[in-house]
């Protein structure tokens, strides 16, 4: 990486406003990574407030029942609030903090971002506002209604397709008028440098986990498989394996309902065109006139029409392999490794099981495979039930109406 960037991919493409809080950001992040004290703290609060490190399961009711390669899970859904979104919210509010500001802004698309953050700023004594898409507002009520728990505020956005990358549009503009005071704590591996960096360092902590339980168990993996929205997840799970020629990684993307415009949100493909937007260059989803495109998937953090820089820069490269899953592979899967397992995959994180099933049949006995349980399915309770619940889900939720009056 040179001056933010990853080959072709990622930069600084933000109005002068920006430049000054985004430079100071930079400046402060090398400083605390550099800082034994603030690493020490951040650590300390990893172990005592997030729960790390979070658990590798070994999938052996999936894996015998497959016939297949070992799957292994690494469940980042037994973090403190439900998924990995909290070990970047950590280490960015710890940093927002140590540089003296008061307030903090997120984005949020399926709310786990949203949570995390509230959380850790509740933790820490700072300020929340959460900028959410109406439509993720009305699938995730869930998560909305712990975020104000927490006590942050959370600001509805109706611009657009009211979805994350509108959500991501008003917190910039908040930020270009505030940032004296206010830290924006960007939830994925995008936006400009340097956010896909410090996004990274934050997440690699599951990385390091699964490169040190695999080594105690003298487990040798074939493969690595995440689902990809943004990135956060996946590019922290893959962190210390990317200068490795071992083991595959592989990235899934939201193959939502199928091919064509607005059915799905797979930017590393023929159909994804390199393009700048939200203040970076990467793959994004963009009709003729360079405008980001609408985009579908069951999941409401895998829908961004774009994708972390470093990521489509290592697709590019070729280290890192796309592939994509439906929405039916995502709820099938969900239910496949809770029948086997006993664990709820977030529906994001269900895209990587769906891929993990397909990926133990081909590479077949003998091998291994680790997959990332990147968030727990509680959030998504109203989306995946009336698929699998069908009419008796349907026949609760109007009792409990009822019951409400």
């Amino acid at each position: 990486m040179e001056k933010g960037f990853f080959g072709e991919f990622g930069g600084r493409y933000v109005a002068e406003v920006l430049r000054r809080p985004l430079e100071e950001l930079e400046a402060g992040f090398a400083e605390a990574m550099g800082d034994e004290s603030f690493l020490a703290e951040l650590a300390r609060l990893q172990r005592d407030y997030i729960g790390r490190p979070t658990p590798l399961l070994h999938a052996a009711n999936a894996s015998k029942e497959l016939g297949g390669a070992e799957i292994y899970v690494k469940q980042e859904g037994l973090a403190n609030t439900g998924a990995h979104k909290i070990n970047n919210a950590m280490g960015q509010a710890l940093l927002a903090k140590r540089l003296g500001k008061t307030r903090i802004i997120a984005e949020t698309g399926a709310g786990q971002h949203g949570v995390a953050t509230a959380a850790v700023c509740a933790r820490l004594g700072l300020e929340c506002v959460v900028y959410m898409g109406e439509v993720d507002i009305a699938r995730q009520r869930p998560n909305v209604y712990y975020m104000e728990l927490y006590g942050a505020e959370v600001r509805p956005v109706s611009s657009g397709s009211r979805t994350l990358k509108d959500a991501v549009n008003e917190a910039l503009r908040d930020w270009a008028s505030s940032f004296p005071n206010t830290h924006y704590l960007l939830g994925s591996a995008l936006g400009p440098a340097p956010f896909p960096d410090m996004v990274r360092e934050f997440q690699s902590v599951i990385g390091r986990e699964v490169d040190s339980a695999l080594t105690e168990r003298d487990i040798h993996a074939d493969a690595l498989v995440a689902c990809v929205g943004g990135g956060s997840n996946a590019i922290g799970f893959f962190a210390p394996f990317l200068e490795r020629s071992e083991p595959r990684l592989i990235g899934v993307e939201a193959g939502g309902r199928g091919a064509g415009e607005g059915n799905n949100a797979v930017r590393m493909t023929d159909v994804g065109k390199t393009g700048i937007a939200q203040g970076y260059k990467s793959r994004f989803l963009l009709d003729g006139d360079g405008q980001l495109l609408h985009t579908h998937s069951v999941s409401a953090g895998l829908d961004y029409p774009g994708i972390g820089p470093q990521l489509a820069h290592l697709g590019v490269s070729g280290r890192l392999e796309f592939r994509s899953a439906l929405d039916d592979e995502a709820l099938d899967a969900l239910k496949f490794f809770a029948r086997t397992e006993g664990i709820i995959f977030a529906l994001e994180s269900a895209h990587a099981g769906a891929q993990a099933i397909k990926l133990a049949k081909e590479l077949g006995p003998g091998k291994t495979l680790v997959v990332n349980m990147s968030g727990r399915g509680d959030k998504d309770i109203f989306i995946s039930a009336p698929h699998l619940a069908g009419d008796s889900w349907v026949s609760f939720l109007t009792e409990e109406v009822e019951r409400l009056k």
